[in-house]
């Protein structure tokens, strides 16, 4: 849709205020129709909650962190495109005078002309007031893909390549800067709490933050994005060391903390030697773009499984030992028997503990599901997955 032909280079970045909190229930209901458990959603929703020993009424919104909530939002929401006369072919061509790309209550209408775009911002205001639902004025604006908006975290905007282009620009979705700025201010955090802390906790700590970012922004062009923040970590480990041992010369300290990791070739890879941690890269993360899937493509279509599981036929596993378990577990987790790419965080399972003489070896360990994780020390493994969880003998 922001392609650098684009027939609609202004866009209407929106969101919705206080979406949660401000949906009217009379509105929601009628959206809801004949649906079976109808009375039932209205119960939840007039349920109210309790705050100092208080019932306090919901007379509006839906519950905050409700399993139910973001559902019960897009079906308030749904029709936005229609109200905005947007419409598909049967192939999926996008038809109408707008284009709307939406995620719960950010939004973005890309639009032919300024004017457009201000038409389009009253329509939408006519039609959310009947939900009980407004814009936010400090979070709406209307600009040109020249200078760029940011939409879930990323910045999306047409740079100047008059010699690379035929139309004279070309379309980059990058991290956004203030995406950029709050990573940063997490993992500084991070380096300041573990000062007296062994090194191995610091690392154990930062590397789901890095993997997390790095998997969210790999889709975009983030490579550049990446190198800076290795040099950022890079003078973050410094200091750490400086603060560690004031009294011991510059070259001890990068003996003791900086070295080789298997299967790289980069000597500055910050490492607890002694307890075998080590801290990962964001540069360590291939880019991936990401693969349209098909509009009327649904992972519930027992005719397209075979589509879906070549999509996710190659878990991006990115570290070497993951994936060489990956491989190992042919791209599932042996608890659930799920892809290991659905969207969940990964952990290591040791099959023996490390407290009862358990080893890192690739034959004493399982790659799992983050909730898998938590399943198998809460309660004992369903019997189908203790043929999994056994050592490896090959």
């Amino acid at each position: 849709m922001a392609r650098p032909n684009t027939t609609r280079p202004w866009v209407l970045d929106a969101d919705i205020e206080g979406a949660f909190n401000n949906i009217g229930h009379t509105a929601l209901l009628q959206a809801i129709g004949n649906f079976p458990a109808r009375e039932l959603i209205k119960q939840w929703l007039k349920a109210g909650y309790v705050e100092d020993e208080m019932l306090h009424p919901t007379e509006t919104g839906v519950p905050q962190g409700g399993v139910v909530s973001p559902l019960l939002l897009n079906v308030a929401l749904h029709g936005m495109e229609h109200a905005l006369g947007i419409s598909y072919t049967s192939q999926g061509v996008l038809r109408g005078t707008y284009a709307l790309v939406r995620y719960a209550d950010d939004l973005a209408v890309l639009c032919p002309t300024q004017e457009k775009a201000i038409a389009a911002q009253e329509m939408l205001s006519s039609w959310l007031r009947i939900r009980g639902l407004r814009l936010a004025d400090e979070k709406t604006h209307i600009r040109h893909l020249r200078d760029g908006f940011n939409f879930l975290a990323f910045n999306i905007r047409h740079y100047p390549a008059p010699n690379s282009s035929r139309s004279g620009h070309k379309l980059l979705i990058k991290p956004s800067p203030d995406a950029i700025k709050d990573v940063k201010r997490k993992l500084k955090g991070i380096w300041r709490k573990h000062v007296g802390s062994p090194t191995v906790a610091l690392i154990n700590e930062m590397n789901p933050v890095i993997r997390g970012w790095c998997h969210y922004f790999r889709i975009g062009v983030s490579k550049e994005v990446f190198n800076d923040l290795d040099r950022f970590m890079y003078t973050r480990a410094r200091r750490y060391m400086k603060r560690r041992h004031p009294r011991q010369s510059g070259w001890w300290r990068t003996e003791k903390y900086w070295g080789r990791t298997l299967g790289r070739q980069d000597r500055w890879v910050f490492q607890d030697k002694t307890r075998n941690g080590t801290l990962r890269k964001f540069a360590w993360t291939k880019i991936v773009r990401h693969r349209l899937v098909p509009t009327t493509y649904s992972p519930d279509d027992p005719t397209l499984q075979d589509y879906w599981r070549q999509r996710r036929a190659t878990p991006q596993v990115t570290e070497f030992r993951r994936r060489l378990l990956a491989q190992r577990q042919q791209g599932r987790c042996p608890v659930c028997h799920q892809h290991l790419e659905n969207g969940e965080g990964l952990h290591i399972h040791h099959v023996v503990p490390k407290q009862s003489g358990g080893t890192d070896d690739l034959a004493n360990v399982r790659l799992v599901h983050h909730a898998c994780h938590r399943q198998i020390h809460s309660s004992s493994a369903p019997l189908g997955v203790r043929r999994w969880l056994e050592p490896c003998t090959r």
